[in-house]
């Protein structure tokens, strides 16, 4: 399956959050599912969709599978569902990390037991964990993938892996890190700084004598 673009990772994460947690409105309308993409709480980053976008995310995820529109007799509008738990042969704990790793991005186990709990609890850190495992073990191609640990962070982070391979940012060096060549060279530009500083007080010393000179010579 080709990779997810953002847009659809929105639509594909609402559309099974709003399955699970308000399943009378579901299938969502266009409208619906607009509003759900661009709302503040839950979403990480949040977003601006206008409808357009969502129908173009929309029929991505329907050539993919993981999406269908529905319009039966007794109703004027389309509305739109998810196929991801089918298509992946999801169970609910694995179906319930996922999503909010779509709607939130890397999180670490304990925020995923704290996230997924409207819609799967958790009893432990280890049932999340596990969760986690089966999707990353997963064949022929893994849904999620163990982030490297982050500078100052007790607990490793997860991502999914829908939108292909995740490609972390290198941490910064931590002040005083620099290596000893490094560290060498600022302090030769520092004296060579310091030294021109000095010249430049000297040179205008000069030039006050030198005027001083001029006018008594006058």
């Amino acid at each position: 399956m080709d990779p997810l673009n953002p847009v659809e990772v929105r639509v594909l994460g609402c559309l099974v959050e709003k399955d699970i947690t308000t399943p009378d409105y579901y299938p969502l309308t266009l409208n619906a599912l607009t509003n759900a993409c661009n709302q503040s709480s839950n979403r990480d980053p949040v977003v601006s969709y206008a409808e357009h976008d969502v129908v173009r995310g929309l029929d991505l995820l329907r050539e993919k599978k993981l999406a269908f529109m529905f319009q039966g007799a007794d109703s004027r509008v389309a509305k739109f569902g998810h196929r991801m738990a089918e298509t992946f042969e999801l169970p609910r704990p694995e179906t319930a990390v996922l999503c909010v790793l779509l709607l939130r991005g890397p999180q670490t186990p304990g925020e995923l037991r704290g996230r997924t709990a409207r819609m799967h609890e958790f009893a432990s850190l280890d049932e999340v964990e596990a969760a986690l495992n089966e999707m990353i073990s997963r064949t022929p191609a893994a849904l999620a993938v163990k982030l490297p640990r982050q500078p100052g962070m007790k607990e490793q982070r997860y991502a999914h892996l829908l939108s292909g391979e995740v490609h972390t940012a290198a941490p910064a060096p931590a002040p005083g890190a620099a290596a000893p060549a490094e560290r060498a060279e600022d302090g030769r530009l520092a004296r060579l700084e310091g030294e021109a500083a000095a010249l430049r007080v000297e040179v205008a010393a000069l030039k006050r004598e030198i005027e001083e000179f001029r006018k008594q010579l006058g």
